[in-house]
């Protein structure tokens, strides 16, 4: 792979924190890293369909806007399935461009030598 991966513990519980990292994956993207962001912990609830709609952090474009861009522009979001698993999310309440997957997803593209950024 050879790109990037964020692994993205926050939603809504810490929308500065998120916000940083959206920005941080959308420029990766931009700049034509194959990039994903791996949500895990409180993370993964951003992948599910209208939270991103209300969060905002003053001093960055909304929520909406940076998670929209960033998958419109190739980039991936996968989601932690025991931590999907124990706040009730499941496939059906996805965003496009996300996807539930096991640890072992993440462990293969940091051992094909992706980056790692951690939020």
């Amino acid at each position: 792979m050879n790109g990037l991966v964020i692994n993205l513990t926050r939603s809504t519980d810490d929308v500065d924190r998120c916000s940083v990292a959206m920005v941080v994956a959308g420029a990766s993207v931009a700049s034509g890293q194959e990039t994903s962001v791996f949500l895990s912990a409180e993370g993964v609830r951003l992948a599910q369909k209208g939270v991103a709609d209300d969060m905002h952090e003053e001093g960055f474009a909304p929520m909406s806007e940076l998670v929209s861009s960033y998958a419109g522009a190739g980039g991936s979001f996968l989601v932690c399935s025991p931590c999907a698993k124990k706040r009730g999310i499941g496939e059906d309440t996805l965003i496009d461009g996300a996807k539930i997957v096991g640890g072992a997803t993440l462990v293969a593209l940091l051992a094909d030598g992706a980056g790692s950024l951690s939020f």
